[in-house]
């Protein structure tokens, strides 16, 4: 008989036999039935762990076929150095110190960079092999060696030092997160909304069924005439804009010397399903223009949106443009897409089958469920923003540590079905938001290139949702006098990088024209936060300083309850 103690496949298959033996017997197990009219997550989590044993036996199965066809591969995994030695899941000695530890690891990325290239070689379309691309690498992440206990040596080593208590207390926090519906990625009990996040005083002087509008008390005695509205994505809660007094952008806008003005989205329930986007910009965005002039009595106010909330902004101001309003004096987008002919994997995810099944289920009514929109998020990095954590906290026993900008991430928020399905085939699918009158909006024919107003544009270098080179397109459609900044890291911390962190860098100053490379080329690269350059522009366009309001509100908008309110707090059901 040949000897097969060499063979990556073969001894990756044995020691995974035990782990997918235990998971399926579990999974045989015959459960109390649920309680009528109740769901049973006991039962789905069974479900979810046959389906996860049947799927690692097949990963292995095809891993061994494929090391078995190949003459001289077996104990040799065929994949670079560097990508070996880079991969953070692997990174402890102990895959390295037992053999057969290193022999897996080894073999799973070898196997892994064997689909993925077969993918890249495959003789379809580009859109196809998107999707394909996406859907392969959800199921090479999740088969990964790190995930198990069986193959883990990190976990094994750890549970044999605690006497098991690892395992004792990564049970509990499964369970935990089983009764939350998802996988926890920070301390969420270390945080509250209004107690120790978002806690910059002010109050809400305005709300309506759809939103909330916040003014924030000043920390200067003199303040620009000009009021800065701002507009946060209606996909996600406010508050990433003002997490805590030291990464705060409301504060800092405050301390520079702004009146400050925020749209609150509301969290939606079934009773406001029926809203659409026209709703989203009339009853939202103008609204909110609107009530900031009547408090301010200033001739304009200057406006920031920040990803969705950016579109939404745009959107309206194209809107006043066509009815000649002239409301706002300067716009500042915040990693934002207007042109959405490159949405990065996302936009891999959207066909015009998945968008029709959305419109005959919600386009007419209904609720789009913000953990839904989170999870698709999420797997667009799933080893860093969900299998980690299946690491740490169950096979390791480690609950998560206090981190604020993941509380907010998993502060999930509804949309309404009409809303989302329009956003999503007038931008992601059929590109037409960027097309001069394709969307009628408001009654209006949009043309974006009709906002003609100062413009402060940012993006950031490692964006996974909205990337840079498509966020940079967007001086290309608007008319007006247009600054681009390039900022490092992603989609979050790249935008909430305060000063005095002095972390990071940016890039300013490139040539412009229709080149985004061209532009970063010639672009002088800076350290640290790009809040001060975008606080000196705003400063062109806000007017005189005036003395600072001691009342928030007006005799119109009185205060109602104070900040951050009650919306904001309202958890997705």
């Amino acid at each position: 008989m040949a000897n097969t103690s060499n063979d990556p496949a073969r001894v990756l298959a044995s020691l995974l036999e035990g782990g997918q033996a235990m998971l399926r017997s579990f999974g045989h197990g015959t459960p109390s039935p649920p309680e009528p009219g109740k769901s049973d997550p006991m039962g789905d989590f069974i479900a979810a762990t046959q389906q996860i044993a049947g799927m690692q036996q097949e990963f292995w199965k095809q891993a061994l076929a494929y090391w078995s066809a190949i003459p001289g591969a077996a104990g040799v995994a065929q994949v670079p150095a560097e990508t070996v030695d880079s991969d953070r899941r692997f990174a402890a000695e102990a895959w390295r110190n037992d053999p057969r530890f290193d022999l897996i690891r080894r073999s799973y990325l070898a196997y892994s960079n064997f689909l993925q290239n077969s993918i890249e070689s495959a003789q379809i379309d580009e859109k196809t092999k998107a999707q394909v691309r996406h859907g392969m690498r959800q199921f090479i992440d999740a088969m990964s060696p790190s995930n198990f206990l069986v193959s883990n040596p990190e976990a094994l080593q750890l549970a044999k030092e605690t006497g098991g208590k690892s395992l004792t207390e990564g049970m509990n926090l499964f369970f935990e997160d089983m009764a939350k519906g998802r996988v926890s990625s920070t301390d969420e009990k270390a945080y509250e909304v209004g107690k120790n996040i978002a806690v910059t005083p002010g109050a809400v002087i305005f709300e309506n069924d759809l939103i909330q509008v916040i003014q924030y008390k000043p920390t200067t005695d003199e303040v620009y005439q000009r009021a800065l509205l701002l507009v946060p994505p209606a996909i996600n809660k406010f508050y990433i804009l003002d997490l805590q007094p030291e990464n705060s952008f409301v504060r800092f806008a405050l301390d520079q010397g702004h009146t400050v003005f925020l749209l609150s989205w509301r969290n939606i329930d079934a009773s406001l399903g029926r809203l659409t986007w026209d709703d989203y910009l009339d009853q939202g965005v103008r609204q909110a223009i609107d009530v900031a002039l009547a408090v301010t009595n200033a001739d304009k106010v200057n406006a920031l949106g920040f990803c969705v909330g950016g579109t939404l902004l745009a959107s309206m101001l194209a809107v006043l443009a066509a009815r000649n309003e002239d409301k706002v004096s300067s716009m500042t987008l915040l990693t934002t897409m207007l042109d959405f002919t490159d949405t990065g994997e996302i936009g891999s995810l959207v066909t015009e089958h998945s968008v029709a099944a959305r419109e005959a289920a919600i386009g007419s009514g209904g609720v789009m469920q913000g953990k839904e929109l989170a999870f698709t998020f999420t797997s667009l990095r799933a080893n860093d923003l969900m299998w980690q954590y299946v690491v740490n906290n169950y096979l390791k026993g480690k609950a998560p540590p206090a981190f604020d900008l993941l509380y907010w991430n998993a502060d999930s928020t509804n949309l309404p079905g009409p809303m989302f399905c329009w956003y999503v085939r007038n931008t992601y699918l059929e590109n037409d938001l960027r097309q001069p009158g394709k969307t009628v909006q408001c009654g209006e024919e949009v043309d974006l290139s009709l906002i003609d107003i100062p413009t402060f544009l940012y993006a950031s270098r490692e964006d996974h949702i909205v990337p840079w080179r498509t966020a940079y397109q967007s001086t290309q459609i608007l008319a007006g006098d247009n600054t681009f900044v390039l900022g490092a890291s992603g989609h979050i911390a790249g935008v909430i990088n305060p000063p005095a962190k002095k972390k990071r860098n940016f890039w300013m100053a490139g040539e412009a024209g229709p080149d985004p490379e061209r532009w970063l080329g010639t672009a002088q690269s800076v350290p640290g936060s790009w809040w001060p350059v975008w606080s000196q522009w705003l400063a062109q366009h806000a007017g005189d300083k005036v003395p600072a309001r001691v009342k928030l509100g007006n005799r119109d908008y009185r205060k109602i309850e104070p900040a951050p309110g009650r919306y904001v707090k309202a958890k997705a059901e």
